[in-house]
């Protein structure tokens, strides 16, 4: 039968498989807390920007409904609504000419 090796740590004798499994734990619960990179759209002075409420009216326009907009922390203009197609959708816009940096379709 196995039997797991004994470790000392400051006197006190710990099982292999125990300090194994804590270790992998906290290397597991260490990464959730890691931040991602945001998506950065431009990095042109505000002043350069489409007017936040000329923007949102054109994609009123072109078919949009914007459900929820903010500007992000990476210098985006980002929607959560739904394309003139209906589909439910997530877009970072370029502020400055209004392209599309990335969007989520669902």
């Amino acid at each position: 039968m196995f039997k797991p090796e004994i470790i000392v740590i400051k006197g006190k004798a710990m099982k292999t498989k125990y300090w194994s499994m804590l270790l992998l734990c906290g290397t597991v619960l260490g990464g959730c807390g890691v931040a991602s990179n945001p998506t950065v759209c431009t990095d042109a002075p505000q002043s350069d920007w489409v007017n936040q409420d000329v923007f949102q009216t054109n994609l009123l326009a072109e078919g949009y409904q914007i459900n929820k907009f903010k500007v992000t922390e990476g210098q985006c203009y980002e929607i959560y609504g739904t394309n003139a197609d209906g589909n439910k959708v997530e877009i970072y816009f370029n502020p400055v000419d209004s392209s599309i940096v990335k969007q989520e379709i669902r």
